[in-house]
């Protein structure tokens, strides 16, 4: 059974104009956190594109591991997803939601359903420690985005 991660923040820029943020080249590097070890290795085309591929290395505990994510849909201004090929989950699908709050804001919503490996045991083991690393992420993410918007208004 997967399990829901999601986070919701409101912005005060149009949907369009955030998700146009997103699809900038070098988004995925500047939403990394500091304390993340996860480097890009390689890629093929955009969020827009539905089958490019992002490949990473990340570091879970003493091992480094390859992370391949594709891009499944693309609605421009509104939406898009990936899904894990492969990497550290069972699966892993991640929706960025961009709703528009009238014509100069906007929410953006990260769902991500996951399943981790080794079953109920993989949950026991590691359900509040993925879910606290999901909420320390996502929340930088939003931080980080809020703030370079802010910065760039005017």
């Amino acid at each position: 059974m997967p399990e829901l991660f999601v986070k919701r923040t409101r912005f005060s820029v149009s949907a369009e104009r955030l998700f146009a943020w997103h699809a900038e080249p070098g988004a995925l590097e500047r939403l990394t956190p500091p304390w993340e070890r996860a480097r890009v290795v390689r890629r093929t085309g955009t969020i827009r594109d539905i089958g490019s591929r992002v490949e990473l290395r990340v570091r879970i505990g003493p091992f480094w591991r390859t992370w391949i994510s594709e891009h499944t849909a693309c609605e421009e201004g509104r939406m898009f997803g990936d899904i894990q090929i492969k990497g550290p989950f069972a699966r892993w699908e991640h929706t960025h939601l961009f709703e528009p709050d009238g014509p100069d804001a906007c929410y953006l919503e990260d769902r991500v359903e996951y399943v981790l490996p080794i079953g109920t045991l993989g949950r026991l083991v590691a359900g509040r420690y993925v879910r606290r690393r999901l909420g320390r992420l996502f929340a930088f993410r939003h931080e980080f985005t809020q703030s370079v918007l802010h910065r760039n208004r005017g």
